[in-house]
């Protein structure tokens, strides 16, 4: 059986246009759909972009063929829970069945911009899933002709409902690196989506939300499981290693990044990461086959979907080389 391996356009390193294309030429080299993350900002200057998650997703679904999936957006500060509904019903009536709605409790670097005060991790969560359910209310609500209206500790909603609703809402999947916050999605939503980090590390969040699942009368293999794997494969090692510092040395930082405002002070801390750093967290070298082995252990760890994210400015060669050599190799 052929599984799920899609591409992870980053809006942060590569001007809209240029995601188009790429995932364009993603798919012409057998990888299915495109989940793409909400940024009002870079990680560092060097990554030099940030466009808007929705206008992007909006335009890949006229001229690529697969899922489109926010991978992840925050309903929490920046934006109300009612324009995310609003935004991912629109995408979900335009591309029925192909878009599904990743969520994230938030990281500075995007949320604190609208100078509202950014508060400690317990009250992101909280906001979060008080933000699914009203993301929930209005699907639910809207799909049966009806408005609803939320007061809750967080948010206040007024009586209203979205006019454009595709025939089926789309599946809210959240984002989580956390063992309780993961058993909660299992009660709550329709999936989970992991940001890549070692296998020790994940199969931990895939058992809670599988019990979440359970304990709220959900058949956890009717819940979809989301992983985006960031790789730096290069011609050579040498080329990969330096990619990757250069690229994304915010995956070799091993501390929190959610307080952090500013690409600039990043860009600071950037200059102490060195390669060994990237270990579990971004798989370097220039062997597809280490690539594919690598990709197939958390395919066997049981996800669904995995999207991946190639480190190097290289994408076409990448493609080429991936969709050549590594993605008809694996099996779900």
């Amino acid at each position: 059986m052929t599984p799920h391996i899609g591409y992870a356009a980053m809006l942060e390193r590569f001007a809209p246009n240029d995601v188009i294309a790429l995932a364009q030429a993603a798919e012409q080299v057998g990888f299915t759909g495109v989940m793409a993350a909400d940024h009002f900002q870079p990680w560092v200057p060097q990554q030099g972009q940030a466009s808007f998650v929705w206008n992007v997703l909006s335009a890949l679904g006229q001229v690529t063929a697969g899922d489109l999936g926010t991978g992840v957006t925050a309903p929490t500060i920046r934006w109300h829970p009612a324009m995310v509904a609003q935004a991912s019903a629109t995408l979900a009536a335009m591309y029925p069945g192909r878009h599904w709605l990743g969520l994230g409790s938030g990281e500075a670097i995007n949320e604190h911009v609208v100078g509202r005060y950014w508060p400690e991790a317990p009250e992101r969560i909280d906001r979060m899933f008080e933000a699914v359910d009203i993301i929930k209310k209005l699907f639910a609500g809207s799909l049966a002709g009806r408005d609803v209206r939320h007061e809750g500790r967080y948010y206040k909603l007024e009586s209203t409902r979205l006019w454009t609703m595709p025939d089926a809402a789309p599946p809210i999947l959240i984002g989580t690196a956390g063992p309780v916050t993961a058993k909660r999605a299992g009660r709550t939503v329709d999936g989970i989506v992991v940001d890549g980090a070692p296998v020790d590390k994940v199969a931990p969040l895939l058992q809670r939300f599988a019990e979440g699942g359970r304990e709220a009368g959900r058949d956890p293999r009717s819940q979809t499981r989301i992983i985006r794997l960031h790789l730096s494969w290069a011609p050579t090692h040498d080329e990969a290693v330096a990619n990757a510092l250069r690229e994304w040395p915010n995956a070799g930082m091993r501390f929190p990044k959610s307080d952090i405002r500013s690409p600039f002070e990043l860009e600071q801390i950037a200059r102490t990461v060195r390669a060994d750093d990237f270990e579990g967290r971004v798989l370097i070298s220039e062997d597809p086959d280490v690539h594919r082995a690598h990709i197939q252990r958390y395919l066997d760890l049981g996800f669904d979907r995995v999207y991946l994210h190639n480190v190097s400015r290289d994408q076409h060669a990448f493609l080429d080389v991936f969709g050549r050599e590594v993605l008809p190799a694996l099996r779900a």
